[in-house]
């Protein structure tokens, strides 16, 4: 089955390859959309009784849905308290308006009728937005596909440096490791391995889901080395607040055309106070490197286009040194693994998929260092240290 969703398939979602599968979260219906926009002030249109759903997202880690109240549509979104609880969703919607309010684009947070960012229910919390301008080109595409033209991917880049930019003095601070989060507080550590132990040690679901594993020896074998050389790196360079997930479906675009621009940037889930470098990372991660095998030539394959075109569209907006060409290809092989260990967290604890907590281990934590340190790994890391080839 293909990633392309039809009519037919609105229930399923994303799943860890390139397939579609039950999703973890019910999705939003109908009656539900109808009560919760209730508590939301949409001006200008008429009272949800008359609230359509339109189109259900296919990400597989919360449940949203596109809902039409009389002639205006707003984006609403699910999160189980176990992933988001409302403090959590609540500095995002700070992020959203410190970023606004510095020209970068972004739909805008609705309100409650009492004024509140986010809305409580048992063990649910919800949060609503203007629907992003633009063409959701990507909507239908799993996160790690590659960009459909590297001129798409030249865009992304000058839209990461431009947040980048805008996102430089927002003074909050770091959001504590936990499910389905980021963070550079392992990579940037002396002692990895006592980093991650402290992380377990607070994390009682992370420790319930790692026993099935020897992390200890495979800290040692597989991370100790790259963390080593990223984290002297990532403690030189500044911390700033940052996107976190950015791929090409957490933008919408002018056009489905190859000199599209991006119009808005989506989806903060995973922003947290990093370093841009670590961010920029984590776009060629997901938007460069084809881990699923889209192409189907049977090995993990690099577009070189899409990464040059990437690196170039962010140096024409904030420029990169060779001494960042040295960083960056220093914390490629590592930008992963907070995420890598919150997703064990999330498939082992939360919605206890075993075969999902051992993709996000053996293939996410261990397998994408292990990439890195073989031939085709080395290739990439070499490219990214001549600048002169971007």
């Amino acid at each position: 089955m293909t990633a392309e969703m039809s009519a037919g398939d609105e229930r399923l979602v994303h799943g860890m390859a390139a397939d579609l599968v039950e999703p973890d979260w019910p999705p939003i219906g109908e009656v539900e959309a109808r009560d919760v926009l209730a508590h939301f002030e949409l001006a200008g249109a008429s009272r949800p009784t008359d609230a359509v759903v339109t189109w259900r997202s296919p990400r597989p880690m919360s449940a949203a849905a596109i809902v039409r109240v009389g002639d205006r549509s707003v984006f609403l979104k699910r999160h189980h308290t176990s992933v988001r609880d409302a403090s959590r969703l609540i500095l995002e919607h700070r992020f959203i308006g410190h970023l606004a309010d510095r020209g970068e684009s972004l739909p805008a947070v609705l309100m409650t009728l009492d004024g509140a960012s986010v809305l409580e229910r048992d063990d649910v919390v919800y949060e609503a937005h203007e629907v992003a301008r633009g063409l959701d080109l990507y909507r239908a595409t799993p996160s790690w596909f590659p960009y459909h033209f590297a001129s798409h991917a030249r865009a992304a880049g000058r839209a990461l440096a431009n947040f980048h930019r805008a996102a430089a003095d927002f003074a909050a601070p770091a959001w504590p490791m936990g499910v389905l989060s980021d963070s550079i507080d392992v990579i940037s550590s002396r002692d990895p391995l006592e980093a991650i132990r402290e992380v377990v040690a607070r994390r009682p679901g992370l420790a319930r889901s790692i026993s099935h594993y020897r992390l200890a020896r495979d800290v040692e074998r597989y991370l100790v080395e790259p963390i080593a050389t990223a984290a002297t790196r990532v403690r030189a360079l500044s911390p700033q607040w940052t996107h976190g997930d950015w791929h090409p479906s957490n933008l919408t675009w002018s056009s489905a055309r190859a000199d599209a621009t991006v119009c808005d940037v989506v989806d903060l889930g995973l922003a947290n106070r990093t370093v841009a470098l670590h961010d920029l990372a984590v776009a060629i991660e997901r938007g460069v490197i084809d881990w699923l095998d889209v192409a189907g030539v049977g090995t993990i394959s690099v577009d070189d286009d899409a990464l040059g075109a990437l690196l170039a569209g962010y140096d024409e907006v904030l420029a990169l040194t060779d001494d960042d060409a040295e960083s960056l290809a220093a914390i490629l092989p590592v930008a992963h693994v907070e995420f890598a260990l919150s997703e064990v967290e999330y498939f082992g604890d939360v919605v206890d998929a075993s075969i999902n907590r051992d993709l996000a281990y053996h293939g996410y934590l261990l397998g994408h260092a292990r990439w890195f340190a073989s031939a085709a790994g080395a290739q990439l890391l070499a490219h990214l240290r001549r600048r002169g080839c971007w």
